[in-house]
């Protein structure tokens, strides 16, 4: 029985990752160091969606704890419960899609994390950089949210492979909303029929807008989209 009992132990370790949810943090050497939350008692064999989130311009730098101060490591803090792998990279100049694609490679490679649900999400120079990786890396990438942010037009065309929610505050007096309105443009020019939504939110200010991270409308757009389907 008890012999039993430690093989039923061996078993169950083998199948979970871990017995509660655990935030990491993951220095590189080159490339971006990031943190890595794992929700409660993965199961290997059950490959869990990806969320990337891209912080804005003042929690750049080389101190990770930065990059919990909003966004959706600090509405898991508050209590908000993601059944995903919230990865959330840290750079100290601007976003480049190519070193954000090497964090996700590598949390693929490292946890049970399902290339087919990948979604990317950011505000302000996040929200560009969430533009930017959508756009340049389409095939990868499931759904994206750009809140109170732009694009990049030569990415435009790119962009309608991809289902986005583009979201702006109109007092936001840092990044105005015709940014946002410009890069949507440019999408729908290029294809009246993309699956891309803009929403202008009424007195929304630049600030105002972290509270979207709290809610449950924009997990629930991204996750119902699938690479695979």
């Amino acid at each position: 029985m008890y012999k039993n009992f430690l093989m039923l132990l061996a078993l169950l370790a083998g199948f979970t990752f871990s017995a509660a949810a655990q935030l990491k943090a993951v220095k590189a050497k080159n490339g971006y160091s990031y943190w890595v939350r794992t929700p409660e008692n993965i199961n290997k064999k059950e490959k869990l969606p990806v969320i990337i989130f891209l912080h804005g311009r003042s929690l750049s730098g080389h101190d990770l704890n930065r990059v919990k101060r909003y966004g959706v490591l600090r509405a898991i803090e508050k209590g908000k419960d993601l059944d995903a792998i919230v990865v959330a990279p840290q750079t100290s100049n601007g976003w480049d899609p190519d070193k954000v694609i090497d964090v996700l490679d590598q949390v693929l490679k490292e946890y049970p994390a399902d290339e087919h649900r990948v979604y990317v999400c950011g505000m302000s120079m996040g929200g560009y950089g969430t533009m930017d990786v959508a756009g340049k890396y389409p095939d990868r990438i499931a759904a994206a949210v750009a809140i109170c942010g732009g694009g990049t037009a030569s990415y435009a065309c790119n962009l309608t492979q991809v289902p986005l929610w583009i979201q702006h505050g109109s007092a936001d007096r840092a990044v105005p909303a015709s940014e946002s309105k410009k890069i949507y443009n440019a999408i729908k020019k290029c294809n009246k029929k993309a699956d891309a939504t803009l929403t202008i939110i009424p007195g929304g200010t630049h600030g105002s807008v972290e509270r979207l991270f709290h809610g449950e409308k924009i997990y629930d757009f991204m996750f119902r989209y699938s690479k695979d389907s």
